[in-house]
């Protein structure tokens, strides 16, 4: 007689053997966003050069040959040195050239990105949490304070957005003193464009809690007797927020050319405290006089930096708006 296997010996045998659990990275490499991202070369393109200005914005410090905001490293000596040239002075030598101060227009447009983007980012984040909230007020709460928030988002909307941050600038000017206005010339800057961009954000919160507040896992939230703030915190706002993303991502790109203009107009950043928009506004005054690179190079800077985090927004919106795909 054969002998017969062990039921623990047959149940090892027979038992499978559980597959690996791919890794975070593995899911997120295998994710349909990588996938749609390998195959636009348009969006590979803006996301090389976001990320290179990025990196020279965070890391200006150590990139930068001299500090543009510190009158000791300028060189009055070496100014409108043409770009691709060695002072016979002091011989420095200056990839961009450099302008009527001798400040190295490369080390400006580093500085400069780190200035623009600081306000872009805060002013966003500003606008976002703003507009969320009511947005989520609006959509959850209804009546007058719906009709309230709704009819002055329906106010704002008739002005350019641009108008919207001149006013809110020079009000908020109006009440300090003169002596404050450099030192607080960013914060100022922040607050007069995120109250101007706050609209998009609660339109877009608001129609989505509509939407959210009548489904069954609201309904069950309520029976169970969890209170508002946790049914909006815990339950809506982690659901709404996709949308919102993908329009802050666009936004910055539009917050980013607000502090621009205004600083191009004379009332944002100090020329001592130089963005590319003020630095735009500076090479303006040598457009015909043959110092060309004074405005030539901040204004491509800008331009590359809005058009490739405007390209990555849309590609965002594109795929994160199942409707869209």
């Amino acid at each position: 007689m054969s002998q017969q296997p062990k039921p623990s010996e047959s149940a090892a045998v027979a038992a499978p053997i559980a597959p690996k659990r791919p890794s975070r990275l593995r899911t997120f490499l295998d994710s349909d966003i990588v996938y749609s991202w390998q195959r636009q070369p348009v969006v590979i393109l803006a996301t090389l050069v976001t990320l290179t200005m990025f990196a020279g914005a965070l890391f200006a410090p150590w990139i930068a040959p001299q500090n543009p905001f510190d009158p000791r490293q300028l060189e009055l000596i070496d100014a409108f040195t043409p770009p691709l040239t060695t002072s016979d002075f002091t011989g420095n030598f200056y990839l961009l050239g450099s302008d009527s101060q001798g400040r190295d227009v490369f080390s400006a447009i580093l500085y400069g990105s780190r200035i623009s983007l600081l306000v872009g980012f805060a002013a966003v984040l500003f606008a976002l949490a703003l507009g969320t909230a009511l947005g989520l007020m609006a959509g959850f709460r209804g009546g007058w304070r719906d009709a309230l928030i709704m009819r002055i988002a329906d106010v704002q909307l008739t002005f350019p957005s641009i108008l919207m941050a001149l006013l809110i600038f020079g009000v908020i000017r109006g009440f300090l003193p003169r002596s404050m206005h450099a030192e607080v010339a960013i914060i100022v800057l922040i607050i007069a464009i995120g109250l101007s961009d706050w609209v998009q954000y609660a339109r877009a919160v608001r129609g989505a809690t509509m939407v959210e507040k009548g489904k069954e896992y609201v309904q069950a939230a309520r029976v169970i007797g969890l209170p508002d703030h946790r049914i909006l915190f815990q339950h809506i706002l982690p659901n709404v927020l996709r949308p919102v993303l993908v329009i802050g991502t666009i936004g910055l790109a539009l917050a980013i050319i607000a502090e621009a203009t205004l600083s191009f107009l004379g009332v944002g950043m100090p020329a001592t405290q130089p963005s590319l928009g003020t630095l735009i506004r500076v090479g303006q005054d040598y457009m015909f006089s043959g110092e060309w690179w004074i405005l030539l190079f901040p204004g491509v800077a800008l331009l590359l930096l809005a058009l490739s985090v405007n390209l990555l927004g849309d590609w965002l919106r594109d795929v994160l708006n199942p409707k869209l795909r």
